[in-house]
């Protein structure tokens, strides 16, 4: 139980050993006693007054309030100016359980009351009589309900470990597919370039080949030329020769 939300008589007595005549007057008392459950708490009201407003009905043993959702109370109090404490929902344990009863019965749908101006005065009690419940009913009822939570929190915290370790899986995978990809790409780069300067010096030896030839070429044709000419010259040396003999 939250110790916040808990109000119990003699609060500040030390605790002495109980006997077996005690202990059994003890279980008799608990078996007189009668619990009714508030179902909503009026914003701001704490178990001391929630002691106080219904001890005037009877005996009051133990109250107990609930707080509300740690959730709801931080944005409560992140956009509200109210910062204290809301309580939900209380049980408040009567030591008869016929004065429970008939308060259960008497204060439901009713308002609350008090002086004029009061801040509850106009807000109204939800309640209601548990029958054949105790004390420690609630109690276990509670650490039940926490042992779930902490239960529900557990596998939570492990499910998000498990997710955030997936992640970084997936994140380092990724890095190494990437920087994979990358050596790929550059290693086909160098072949490119390599294959391309083959390409070049084979084009550059055929256009030598090419320059060779058509140079070789134009050597042969200008000596054919020349030959051709210098047959031409002798053959009108001979003609010129033939004349001047015939005519002296």
């Amino acid at each position: 139980m939250d110790p916040e939300g808990l109000s119990a008589p003699g609060d500040s007595k030390v605790v002495k050993p109980i006997t077996p005549e005690a202990l059994a007057a003890f279980n008799a008392a608990q078996e007189r006693t009668g619990i009714i459950y508030i179902s909503r708490i009026p914003p701001g009201m704490r178990p001391t007054k929630v002691r106080h407003l219904m001890s005037a009905f009877g005996e009051v043993g133990r109250v107990y309030l609930q707080q509300e959702d740690a959730k709801r109370a931080y944005l409560r109090k992140k956009f509200t100016a109210t910062k204290k404490a809301h309580f939900t929902e209380g049980w408040v344990e009567f030591a008869d359980k016929k004065v429970a009863r008939s308060v259960a019965s008497m204060l439901n749908a009713q308002p609350i009351g008090g002086k004029k101006g009061s801040r509850w005065r106009d807000d109204v009690w939800t309640m209601k009589y548990l029958p054949r419940f105790k004390w420690n009913m609630l109690t276990e009822a509670i650490a039940h309900k926490s042992a779930e939570r902490t239960a529900r929190l557990r596998v939570e915290l492990e499910h998000s470990r498990k997710e955030q370790k997936e992640y970084l899986h997936n994140v380092e995978l990724a890095r190494v597919l990437d920087k994979r990809a990358k050596r790929k790409r550059e290693s086909g780069k160098t072949e490119d370039i390599a294959e391309e300067g083959e390409s070049t010096v084979s084009l550059k030896k055929v256009k030598a080949q090419n320059s060779s030839n058509a140079e070789r070429q134009n050597s042969d044709r200008r000596r054919k030329k020349g030959q051709e000419k210098g047959d031409a010259d002798s053959e009108k040396t001979k003609h010129l020769q033939t004349v001047l003999s015939s005519i002296f």
